[in-house]
């Protein structure tokens, strides 16, 4: 699934964070200061930020792009001297533009959470009869929003047209691969599946749910700045009361909260799913075999393996019950969670519209990020499902003893 894809996967990957890490450190210990030297610095603290397309060509993200280019380029040259691949093009320098794309996308929502303090401020201004506030400004600020949401658009839908490809580019190269091994991998039963069905499935769900990953975290380090900079305007919470960063407590608590729960109530549908595909693999095997001889596929083996299949069905359907319904109460209290941490301060008067929809928005975007195994756990729980069957699929290739059992 990887090596086909990628130069010596573990290397790589973990190379890659440790790259990762390390260029953070760099940037937050001095190489951010050094973009004053290229009139390129950080704005003033007390600096209000900018809003509109010229949020995305402030000298300090003109020198973060620049930064991480350098990395970019030095970390893609390494790989393709010292470990060339056939699909290096796309797994090293495509991997880094979906993750720079997808970081641009992040950044226009964070100038829209930017535009609306004082777009809604106004909106409480006007709404208070205050005479301050004109037709015109309110259209200029809908205009700017129109700009940024454009933005967003072209980003969107770019970054969507190229993780398409980027992700069958990936399938084709593990269609080669098995197809390479086909005279050993042909033996196992089921292998025709593996190779078309399993491959075509594992790069959809890898283009959704690996997008979505990447876009979680990225909204995570994006957001928790944005949250961070607004706890002050929270000093209380209910039940807990005065406490540093109440925000970001708040929000990793209840993110940890949920992610625990669900992990715990879903832990054996990973299991279930897969034996699922077992009991499906031996129903359909005798079905294919009794197209073509007249003494397999009889009514009572039939019958006994589709009864097999619905009690593995049935137990699924059980622990899967139960898992939504920590899900959908978990999912419910999310909606409202934000605002009911709010309400000392909303009746306190310390926030205006305009900061309590901030608030609300980074609060949201940060929830979700931690969240993303409580919204994606269905999808998690088909990819393991199918990472697991093909893991099996390739011990036939290194003449695993058990592989010639595997059914799945």
């Amino acid at each position: 699934m990887f090596k086909s894809f990628f130069p010596n996967p573990r290397l790589f990957f973990s190379s890659a964070v440790f790259c990762t890490l390390l260029s953070v450190l760099i940037w937050y210990v001095f190489a951010r200061d050094l973009g004053a030297r290229f009139g390129m610095g950080e704005p003033a603290p007390s600096a209000p930020p900018v809003i509109g397309l010229g949020f995305f060509i402030t000298p300090d993200f003109l020198w973060f792009y620049a930064y991480c280019a350098l990395w970019v380029v030095a970390f893609t040259a390494a790989w393709m001297i010292l470990s060339p691949h056939p699909w290096q093009w796309w797994s090293i320098p495509g991997t880094a533009l979906i993750v720079a794309s997808d970081y641009f996308s992040v950044q226009t929502t964070v100038d829209l959470n930017n535009w609306q303090r004082p777009f809604f401020d106004a909106i409480q201004k006007a709404l208070d009869g205050g005479h301050g506030v004109t037709q015109g400004e309110l259209y200029h600020m809908l205009l700017i929003w129109s700009e940024i949401a454009l933005v967003w658009m072209v980003v969107y839908i770019v970054t969507r047209f190229f993780t398409s490809h980027y992700v069958f580019r990936w399938r084709t190269a593990m269609n080669a691969y098995y197809i390479s091994h086909w005279p050993r991998a042909r033996q196992v039963e089921g292998a025709a599946q593996r190779v078309q069905e399993d491959t075509a499935r594992f790069a959809a769900i890898v283009e959704d749910l690996g997008v979505s990953m990447i876009d979680s975290v990225i909204t995570l380090f994006a957001f928790l700045p944005v949250l961070a900079s607004l706890s002050h305007f929270v000093s209380e919470l209910p039940l807990v009361g005065h406490i540093a960063e109440p925000l970001l407590v708040a929000a990793i608590f209840w993110s940890a909260f949920g992610t625990v729960l669900l992990a715990v109530a879903g832990i054996r549908l990973p299991g279930l799913a897969f034996a699922n595909q077992r009991t499906e693999a031996a129903y359909r095997k005798e079905l294919v075999y009794g197209e073509d001889d007249a003494s397999r596929a009889h009514p009572l083996t039939v019958q006994d393996l589709f009864g097999t299949l619905r009690q593995s069905y049935f137990r699924y359907f059980f622990h899967f019950a139960y898992f939504n319904i920590f899900r959908g109460f978990y999912i419910q209290a999310d909606n409202v969670f934000a605002n009911i941490m709010l309400i000392p301060t909303i009746v306190a008067g310390k926030i205006t519209f305009g900061v309590m929809q901030q608030i609300l928005t980074a609060f949201g975007q940060v929830t979700g990020s931690f969240q993303y195994l409580v919204g994606s756990w269905t999808t998690i729980i088909e990819l393991l499902s199918i990472h697991k069957r093909l893991r099996g699929f390739e011990k036939t290739f290194v003449h695993v003893p058990e592989a010639a059992s595997i059914g799945a």
